[in-house]
């Protein structure tokens, strides 16, 4: 799960990792009122999305008056903001946040992620603070240090001293490092984080350590446990049909493509998908409708497929194991039944009552569902159809 900028930098200030005083509003009147409570020479106004690189598309501006801060929320406020990371859409603005600008000396990157091979946590320095870490590591490997933590000794003061070093810190700054670095390992470890970005973590001209930017992603498998930080949750930063995905224990990520998938398994998704691409065609979506599957549940994910407009075939693409192919048979009749789509309906079923779920929609005799002899063949016919359709 992720969470605003502002959200995480409230969360900074609990755990007593500097940041800069700033305000978040949701209206031009807001905006107006938190400049006189922020003085200083110009202000950060930053659209609050769940994406990065806002810099780049006029996301983050700076200025100089309140009359410009305010002009630059009107702006902002109620728009699309389309950066790399985010879809065609884009996401929407909902909120800004206004921020005491900072006089920088210099900017570094600091991040605490899982390393999942090395079974450890691992903090991620560099010098080339402000830029996309990924460019970072493709052109200047030798500028990223790689920490690891050993979870029974925790954080040694000498492992922030190696960072402090690297950044050319002093004095008192070793210090501050410290307690920053410390702060965001009780903040991962309580709130069952999965990463904590700052970019850039900035030395001002005065010498101090500020948290300039602030992003944190929650494991989903936690977010039960903490009530507080699922109450941050901003689900109009989501895709849609994700959520409903949700509500139905679905597991359901949307892409590009106009085949829409339903399998069981995600191993079996992917490689379907994978097929689904050797032959030409490009799905829309991966859905694994999971194990102990119901009618219901099979009902509800065939109508997320079928709601996505870029969709113009839908493949089946059943095994059963734990699942019975008769229980999606019925779960395809009965969404087609309310639904009422044209749309071409590959379907393969093996395994566990497979001849059942395949007399079933052969006695329905639907004009659109067609029945494939094996997982290649159907993968064929979604693409062949998709593509006339199309």
């Amino acid at each position: 799960m992720n969470i605003h900028e502002f959200q995480a930098k409230q969360l900074f200030r609990d755990y007593k990792i500097p940041v800069p005083e700033s305000s978040v509003v949701t209206s031009a009147e807001q905006a107006f009122t938190a400049v006189h409570a922020l003085p200083s020479d110009s202000w950060a106004v930053k659209a609050q999305v769940h994406a990065g690189a806002r810099g780049k598309v006029g996301g983050v501006k700076i200025a100089n008056t309140t009359a410009a801060v305010v002009d630059s929320v009107n702006q902002m406020l109620g728009q699309q903001l389309i950066t790399q990371q985010t879809t065609a859409a884009g996401l929407p603005i909902n909120s800004i946040l206004i921020e005491q600008t900072t006089a920088i000396k210099r900017e570094f990157y600091l991040s605490l992620i899982i390393d999942r091979h090395a079974e450890k946590l691992c903090f991620i320095a560099s010098i080339a603070g402000g830029m996309d870490i990924e460019a970072v590591a493709a052109a200047t490997p030798e500028k990223i240090i790689s920490l690891f933590i050993h979870p029974a000794a925790g954080l040694q003061a000498y492992q922030c001293r190696q960072i402090a070093f690297a950044f050319d810190l002093q004095g008192e700054q070793l210090k501050a490092l410290h307690q920053l670095m410390a702060g965001m390992m009780q903040l991962f470890l309580d709130k069952d984080a999965s990463q904590i970005e700052i970019n850039p973590l900035v030395e001002t001209e005065t010498g101090e350590l500020l948290a300039l930017d602030a992003k944190i992603n929650f494991d989903d498998n936690a977010c039960a446990l903490h009530k507080d930080i699922l109450a941050l949750r901003d689900t109009r930063q989501e895709d849609e049909k994700e959520n409903t995905a949700k509500q139905f224990d679905l597991n359901y990520i949307t892409l590009e493509g106009n085949i829409g998938c339903m399998v069981n398994g995600a191993g079996l998704a992917m490689a379907t998908m994978d097929l689904v691409k050797l032959k030409g065609g490009t799905p829309a979506n991966f859905l694994d409708v999971g194990g102990g599957t119901t009618i219901e549940k099979v009902t509800e994910a065939f109508k997320l497929i079928v709601s996505d407009k870029n969709v113009k075939a839908v493949l089946v693409n059943i095994f059963g194991g734990i699942v019975r192919c008769d229980v999606i048979a019925q779960g395809i009749l009965g969404a087609l039944a309310q639904i009422k789509t044209d749309l071409p309906v590959i379907v393969r079923l093996e395994g566990t009552h497979a001849e059942e779920g395949r007399a079933l929609l052969h006695n329905n005799v639907a004009p659109n569902i067609i029945p494939a002899e094996d997982l290649d063949h159907a993968a064929e016919q979604a693409v062949a159809l998709a593509r006339g359709a199309a």
